[in-house]
């Protein structure tokens, strides 16, 4: 196994702790401290909690492209968080929270699924440079 570098660690904290947090704090904030009474509870699970569930197995087993594609998760949460720091003022310490978890989260997730992949020797190759290659080979092949 190859050792992680400081850096790397560091941001695998960071993405651990907004990760973390947002599985804390979402199941609280919907079901516990202001529970959506228009919604049932099914629906809020499957739209606010399921998602962070989806990357768990990866983060778990320290899978660098699950860290990558975490990203596409958080997503969810920057766009509710900053919905309703604009519609609902009353929320605004849950709104916050969400945005620090998700803010941490996704910086973590870019850093340390970038610093990790160069550790390993992961790379995902420039379209142009598999173009070319794809180019060369095929005015091989018709010589």
């Amino acid at each position: 196994m190859i050792e992680k570098k400081s850096i790397t660690k560091k941001f695998q904290r960071l993405a651990l702790f907004g990760y973390i947090g947002l599985l804390i704090l979402m199941p609280l904030w919907m079901f516990m401290f202001s529970p959506r009474d228009a919604h049932s509870n099914g629906f809020i699970f499957l739209v606010y909690i399921l998602p962070l569930l989806l990357p768990l197995k990866g983060i778990i087993e320290d899978k660098t492209y699950t860290y990558a594609w975490a990203n596409f998760i958080v997503m969810i949460y920057f766009i509710h968080g900053f919905t309703l720091l604009w519609v609902s003022p009353e929320e605004r310490l849950f709104v916050l929270l969400e945005l620090l978890f998700a803010s941490a989260m996704f910086v973590g997730c870019t850093y340390y699924s970038r610093h990790r992949g160069q550790e390993l020797g992961l790379k995902i190759r420039k379209l142009k440079d598999e173009l070319a290659e794809e180019k060369e080979a095929h005015s091989h092949d018709s010589k």
